[in-house]
């Protein structure tokens, strides 16, 4: 395998890792005390350390680095979780996948990440939010600069003083015109190891090979030589500027060592972990001994698949399904036994192979949903606003070309409604609602396509405001603005150029308004729209198609023509008299299930040259459904069930009404196949 498979491999996995990070990281922001979260975040930090590491995306491996002892403290109970830890956390989580964005557009993933590396050794080593510690800490030699010591470290240096070593601080500062720092820190490193023993570093030894330090670094270091050798030999490394060196007692000792904040040497959290880890297995094997009944653990058994073998597979699929249909009807004329168990036998293997195709091509839309609760969370604290974002109806599958294009629009979207249309604590509790906004997020199928809808409970859109900002800037006259209906009233929010925000803001996009999103979904063969109640909210509601499927479908005619109609739109079929017909309000109605639903000619909206019911006593209706809105449509003839592969019109034959493209039938013929969320307005 090539170092791109290598790569494409790494990009993916590290994403993955990315999202279950910032999922966990929100999850444990609701539950602080749940450690069981907190292991699942330092194993998805350990891993992308570990494969940033074998990638040699050293950046992301120290970035990374970092936020495991933060978390390795956490879940070890030796650090509680706080405001300023989650928003680091977040911080570095928004560096890492910038990182990676920085990789999969070809670039080295290098970034200046050293305020957010500051933040998380602060948070280390427990001085963080304490401004005071840094400027009380350089009053004498023996702090240490600030540097804790931790209970380990205090009990080695105790214990040589026991034995009558000598423990000293040091201080080693370089000339201000030294030229590699960090080969200058490994020769004094080298000069103290071959008389002692280095007990703790700052900055650390890691850093100070990358030079991450200004001319001074610290050092903890036992040994038997008296201060005034040890001092002339540190000295004598060129580019040295001078070393302060200062003996310890066991009262300057007693001070430094602070053991609530355990920073053990990176070699000794390691060898913690090593024997957590093999504790960790042995008790797996243990259980694994004592249960041998019990499951395997589930094993994530997948592999990633180009898109575009995907739809070289489901076009030869659609081959088949049609020659499929062909034989069935072959074999019904013919009527020999043999060749009719020999089709039902493909028809029941060809069925399950399409079930699996279509599922191939299929990624639920919390591949998309998953980004906005940190989105929201964010905008929330930004906007100084308290909004809960619920999401239903993420298992929802649409097809990956729409999943990979549909995350921009909606995040426009989320961010107009958290911006414009949920108000502010102090509005919301005037208005007599809860401090709290909610803003909801769905999506559910109907017919051949998704709906998603973004609903708040925010302060809605004025009417007025709106038509009085659209004749100003010209987009409608006076005279057209009083007979618009409030739906097409809101529908101007999408017309270029057109904000309603009083001043430009950075969260719903600096003034760009909604007509970006719309043209983004026309581009995708959908729609939006937008309804809304004054001082109760606003929905905006996206259809979009599934563009390449394969669909069961009722077969109906027309006269001579052949059209197909989802099944899963239709509530049932059934067959009316005329004289059941209404007429309300200029608009032909009959009463089904309890309830008065409008009735359709499909002959008239799709002008069939050789069909009209106006001469029949009794028509033939299909009950279709859009939501919760019901209609019945009046068709010549039921042909019968089929299973269709949905085609596009394709650039040359858009905006027909009613129909959202065509099909191939087993004897050749196309069918258009009617698009019933178009017919109920």
């Amino acid at each position: 395998m090539d170092m791109n498979a290598y790569l494409s491999m790494f990009i993916d996995e590290s994403n993955d890792h990315l999202q279950s990070l910032n999922e966990n990281l929100l999850r444990l922001e609701n539950e602080p005390e749940d450690l069981s979260i907190v292991q699942v975040i330092f194993r998805s930090a350990h891993t992308l350390k570990g494969m940033s590491a074998t990638m040699g995306f050293e950046d992301l491996a120290s970035l990374t680095h970092e936020m495991e002892n933060v978390l390795d403290l956490v879940r070890n109970s030796k650090l509680k979780m706080d405001s300023f830890i989650f928003d680091t956390l977040f911080k570095s989580l928004d560096a890492l996948e910038a990182m990676v964005q920085d990789i999969v557009g070809g670039g080295t993933g290098k970034a200046d990440v050293s305020a957010i590396v500051q933040s998380l050794q602060a948070i280390v080593k427990g001085d963080y939010g304490k401004p005071e510690a840094q400027a009380t800490s350089g009053g004498s030699e023996a702090s240490g600069g600030g540097m804790a010591l931790d209970e380990f470290q205090t009990s080695i240096m105790q214990q040589s003083m026991d034995s009558g070593h000598n423990v000293y601080h040091i201080a080693v500062t370089v000339r201000e015109d030294c030229v590699l720092k960090a080969a200058r820190a490994y020769m004094v490193f080298d000069v103290l190891e071959r008389n002692g023993e280095v007990i703790k570093s700052d900055p650390s030894v890691e850093q100070l090979e990358q030079e991450k330090f200004d001319r001074e670094f610290v050092v903890f270091y036992i040994s038997q030589l008296p201060a005034d050798s040890l001092k002339q030999q540190i000295e004598t490394v060129s580019e040295i500027d001078m070393a302060a060196v200062t003996l310890l007692d066991a009262e300057s000792l007693s001070m430094l060592a602070k053991p609530s904040v355990p920073e053990a040497p990176p070699a000794v959290q390691d060898a913690e972990r090593t024997q957590e880890a093999e504790g960790q297995i042995a008790a797996a094997r243990a259980q694994t001994a004592s249960s041998a009944t019990a499951a395997p653990p589930a094993v994530s058994r997948t592999i990633r698949v180009d898109i575009e073998r995907l739809d070289t597979l489901m076009n030869l699929f659609s081959e088949l399904l049609i020659d499929r249909v062909r034989l069935e009807q072959l074999a019904g004329e013919i009527r020999r036994n043999d060749l009719i168990e020999t089709v039902e036998h493909m028809a029941r293997v060809s069925g399950d192979l399409q079930n699996i195709v279509l599922k191939l091509r299929m990624v639920p839309v919390d591949s998309v949903f998953n980004r906005f609760p940190r989105m929201v969370r964010d905008l929330a604290k930004s906007l100084d606003k308290k909004i809960d974002l619920v999401i239903a109806g993420a298992d929802t599958e649409l097809d990956r070309t729409v999943i990979d294009e549909i995350g921009d629009p909606l995040v426009h979207l989320i961010r107009n409604s958290l911006d414009h249309g949920v108000e502010q604590v102090a509005d919301r509790l005037a208005a007599g609602k809860p401090e709290v906004g909610t803003v909801h997020l769905r999506a559910y199928h109907s017919g051949n396509h998704v709906f998603i809808e973004i609903e708040d409970d925010g302060k809605g859109i004025n009417r007025d405001t709106v038509l009085k900002i659209a004749i100003k800037n010209g987009v409608i006259s006076a005279d057209q603005a009083e007979s618009l209906s409030n739906e097409e009233v809101y529908m101007l929010l999408f017309a270029p150029g057109f904000s309603t925000a009083d001043k430009i803001s950075d969260i719903s996009g600096r003034g760009v308004g909604l007509d970006v999103v719309k043209s983004k979904i026309s581009s995708l063969g959908g729609h939006v729209s937008v309804n809304s109640t004054l001082g109760k909210g606003t929905t905006f509601s996206i259809q979009l198609p599934l563009t390449l499927s394969i669909i069961s479908a009722m077969l109906i005619k027309l006269g001579s023509e052949k059209y197909a109609i989802p099944l899963s739109s239709i509530v049932e079929t059934a067959i009316i008299k005329r004289d059941v017909i209404r007429n309300i309000h200029g608009n032909r109605m009959i009463e089904f299930r309890g309830a008065i639903i409008p009735i359709l000619s499909l002959s008239t909206i799709l002008q069939s040259p050789d069909f009209s019911e106006e001469q029949e006593e009794e028509s033939e209706v299909v009950i279709i459904r859009k939501g919760d809105k019901w209609a019945a449509v009046v068709v010549d003839d039921f042909i019968g069930q089929s299973e269709i592969v949905l085609k596009s019109l394709g650039g040359y034959l858009t905006g027909i009404e009613a129909v959202s493209g065509a099909t191939i039938l087993g004897d050749g013929q196309v069918a258009l196949i009617i698009d019933p969320n178009a017919l109920i307005k």
